[in-house]
């Protein structure tokens, strides 16, 4: 089966078996949902999203968090992990987005790989879940399923994982499988013993097939 072929193939079983994937992390605004995916380094999302509030309760805006203490926002972030560097990440982002793009959330991969802390992760999960443009977030769920279903040729590098699925998952698809790809990922195809006996996808999976010889 063609790459392309098989991409569409898992499109359309795990669009069936996880109708309503979404990203987790809740933030009604763009400048907020870059905040969020900083935090969400090494952190869960369950975590970051009870922490943002309070945040948001002290700064509202771009503008104030830019101009906080950043002992504040240290203090306010602390149980997300790291939160020195996350803190200085925010502010500086924050920073830039106000005196360089007008304190609106730039909408080109380009544009976002400029403010700090704003990685091809974040920058693609804002372009798919803010801008519903095309997406390819290469996390450890997306990077290990890809591979293993043959999608690509097992990289564990995000960015070739990225370019590889590019060039065989159609653009419409490309947030929504990244987030199947999670939910998947956590279910059913875990990093160790992966439940390959009620997989959705066993008869295509490169993996899978290999695991029955």
């Amino acid at each position: 089966m063609r790459k392309k072929d098989l991409a569409r193939e898992v499109i359309k079983r795990l669009w069936n078996e996880y109708p309503d994937s979404v990203c987790t992390l809740d933030a009604d605004r763009a400048w907020k949902m870059l905040i969020s995916v900083r935090l969400a380094a090494q952190c869960t999302d369950k975590r970051v999203n009870e922490t943002v509030p309070f945040l948001y309760e002290r700064f509202d805006t771009p503008e104030k968090i830019a101009g906080a203490d950043i002992s504040e926002i240290e203090e306010i972030i602390r149980p997300c992990g790291l939160h020195r560097s996350k803190a200085r990440d925010i502010k500086a982002c924050m920073d830039m987005l106000c005196k360089e793009f007008g304190g609106k959330v730039p909408d080109t991969l380009e544009d976002l790989l400029k403010l700090p802390g704003v990685g091809r992760k974040s920058a693609n999960l804002i372009m798919g879940d803010i801008f519903g443009k095309e997406s390819y977030v290469c996390d450890t769920h997306c990077i290990r399923l890809s591979g293993r279903i043959g999608l690509t040729d097992g990289s564990n590098d995000p960015l070739r994982v990225e370019m590889q699925l590019r060039k065989c998952v159609e653009p419409e698809y490309s947030g929504g499988l990244c987030h199947r790809f999670v939910d998947h990922g956590r279910t059913v195809c875990k990093a160790r013993n992966p439940l390959c006996e009620i997989c959705v996808l066993k008869d295509i999976c490169k993996a899978a097939k290999i695991k029955r010889r």
